[in-house]
């Protein structure tokens, strides 16, 4: 196994560039969603499952495109979702048609999400053991700081360029990665071919169709409610989970790991908490930027930087949270971000018209719940995951945030119509109250004393 020794800089350079299109595109389109919902003249639940649907998606692929890397090569599935990422960037902007619109969405979601578990995998077999932990926290910290500031340079860029600009922006980012990777990754090595029959097993590609479907089917039956109430389709999603857990339960390598859910209950607990944390987080992150420039008709260079006071609270917690956890656990951290959340969401009841220095310290309080909340339940999920199921582990974690990122979508669907008023963040208020508060006592209830804390060497 080739190891990079000279020129690593450049190799975590290359990988980095690429591995932040996916947290970039899927932040950036928080700014874009009130001008594509003008120029095509659509609702907001019809232009949500640009949201949606990019989340579905990436949920699939990361780990689905983990093991296919496995089989044909990282280097190749690295460059292959570069091509894809950029052919999408080309074609998006020129969609004389929003489902040509949501095509490209959907397989840049599919090219982006691949680039970041074969980016990760390389950076695993070819940088030097004793620097594998430094390069993987310049991919996080990038990818975080990416998310976090996506809604403000997406704002920037509309206002120079239009909602088209979002895409066009990824270009010298591939066109950088593209390049260097070719001549800096090594090569992939040859393995022994491989039967279509196992590629497919070892994919559990009925187990990710049960999933797809079930998801799909839950976001039309929830984003259609406001037309009529389709039971056919809520049956179907139903239905579909329901089989997807019988499946996945007798399946060897399961795309969801239910066995694992069953019988660590510690590692359950948190996946919930985190689903339930990201439903908060992106109906504030989506639907804030419709209601500064809808309710409020900022412009979108102000709405993106109003959002800046969540991202920043959000990224500057999180680099802090690290040295509160190893002194005092995750219990504490994770009940002061549920605990926050709420009294974000309560707030938010109440300024809906007050003055901007008012909703940006709202905001500082969302946004610092949610960081202290990402560090601290991933460390707890880190420590409850039994030591030879932790990749398994960790992808079930990123799952479970996408999980969390489409409910949200839902959510802001079920509340935004065709223009967003103070009548709707007072309901969008509520439901987050009522989220936070279930994961606030969930917190209470299972984080006590010295429960669920890190163990230490």
């Amino acid at each position: 196994m080739t190891k990079v020794k000279k020129g690593s800089a450049i190799f975590i350079a290359t990988i980095a560039t690429g591995t932040i299109l996916n947290p970039l595109n899927s932040s950036m389109m928080a700014l874009a969603l009130h001008s594509i919902q003008n120029d095509y003249q659509l609702s907001f639940a019809t232009v949500s499952w640009l949201i949606s649907g990019f989340y579905l998606v990436s949920a699939i692929g990361q780990p689905t495109s983990g093991k296919i890397g496995d089989l044909i090569g990282r280097k190749k599935l690295f460059l292959t979702g570069l091509l894809i990422a950029a052919l999408t960037s080309i074609g998006a902007p020129l969609a004389p048609a929003f489902a040509l619109l949501l095509l490209m969405r959907l397989l840049q979601a599919a090219g982006s999400s691949s680039v970041y578990p074969s980016g990760v995998a390389l950076v695993h077999d070819h940088v030097p053991h004793e620097k594998q932990a430094t390069s993987l926290a310049i991919l996080a910290i990038s990818a975080s700081v990416m998310t976090a500031f996506g809604p403000t340079v997406g704002g920037f860029l509309i206002v120079w360029g239009g909602w088209q600009s979002i895409f066009y922006v990824n270009l010298p980012f591939i066109l950088f990665s593209f390049a260097l990777g070719w001549f800096v990754i090594p090569r992939d090595v040859k393995k022994k071919e491989i039967s279509f029959k196992t590629v497919i097993a070892r994919l559990d590609l009925t187990g990710i169709a049960l999933f797809s479907v079930g998801m799909i089917s839950l976001l039309w039956f929830l984003l259609t409610l406001e037309e009529a109430v389709n039971y056919l389709i809520l049956i179907v999603g139903i239905v579909c989970f329901a089989i997807l857990i019988l499946h996945e339960w007798r399946s060897r390598q399961p795309f969801i790991d239910v066995r694992l859910l069953k019988h660590n209950h510690k590692l359950s607990v948190v996946y919930l908490l985190f689903i339930l944390l990201n439903i908060d987080n992106y109906c504030l992150f989506y639907g804030m930027p419709s209601y500064f420039q809808s309710g409020l008709h900022l412009s979108v260079r102000i709405s993106g930087a109003m959002m800046l006071f969540m991202s920043m609270a959000s990224v500057v917690v999180s680099l802090l949270c690290g040295r509160w956890i190893e002194h005092r656990g995750t219990s504490m951290p994770i009940k002061t971000s549920t605990l926050l959340t709420v009294l974000g969401s309560f707030l938010l009841l109440f300024v809906s018209d007050s003055a901007f220095w008012v909703i940006s310290a709202v905001l500082i309080i969302l946004g610092a719940g949610y960081g202290i909340g990402n560090v601290a339940l991933q460390a707890t999920m880190l420590d409850a995951a039994p030591k030879d199921a932790v990749g398994t582990s960790s992808g079930l974690f990123q799952t479970c945030r996408f999980i969390g990122s489409i409910g949200a979508t839902a959510v802001l669907g079920l509340i935004f119509g065709k223009t967003v008023t103070q009548s709707h963040l007072f309901e969008l208020s509520w439901v987050l109250i009522v989220v936070s508060g279930i994961a606030l006592l969930i917190s209470l209830f299972f984080f006590k004393n010295t429960r669920f804390y890190i163990q230490k060497n």
